[in-house]
């Protein structure tokens, strides 16, 4: 996993309305264990919501700076284990009955 030079998304000067499809689409691009970081001016939660929603399992979000008029986020593309599980999760070793 490469999280050393992960690309940087700075969405500070994204229309607000831009943001969430901008940063859906860079981490749909993303290759599996790769991170890219997201930077915004006010506390992303609202987007992490939407990421349980639309990647269930497939990701990794971990705050790097809370505030107060900035927050860094790197997030994780989950690795996919050989039979098609996400490695890390509760269905990797087969405890799904997969």
């Amino acid at each position: 996993m490469s999280t050393a030079c992960a690309p940087i998304l700075d969405v500070r000067t994204i229309a607000p309305r831009d943001r969430h499809p901008l940063i859906f689409g860079r981490f749909d691009a993303l290759p599996a264990g790769e991170s890219m970081q997201l930077v915004n001016d006010h506390d992303p939660r609202p987007l992490y919501y939407q990421f349980e929603q639309r990647y269930p399992e497939q990701f990794d979000w971990t705050y790097l700076q809370s505030g107060p008029d900035l927050w860094q986020v790197r997030i994780t593309r989950s690795v996919v284990a050989s039979d098609g599980a996400f490695a890390g999760s509760c269905c990797s070793g087969g405890a799904c009955g997969g």
